[in-house]
């Protein structure tokens, strides 16, 4: 298992670098809705957003 450091986890993307990374291919749709411009987030804080809007209620 690999370690992450702390500067690892804390890096910052903006929301053009995460719809163009490979990671997050099948999802440019979902983060181009989900993600604010000029914001900066962590990976963490990405895949949180994933997860509670998928396991959001349908109204």
């Amino acid at each position: 298992m690999a370690k992450t450091t702390v500067a690892e986890s804390a890096t910052r993307f903006s929301k053009e670098q995460l719809l163009r990374s490979q990671r997050y291919a099948k999802r440019r749709d979902l983060l181009g809705a989900l993600l604010d411009d000029g914001k900066r987030y962590t990976l963490k804080e990405v895949d949180a957003a994933i997860d509670n809007f998928m396991k959001g209620k349908v109204r």
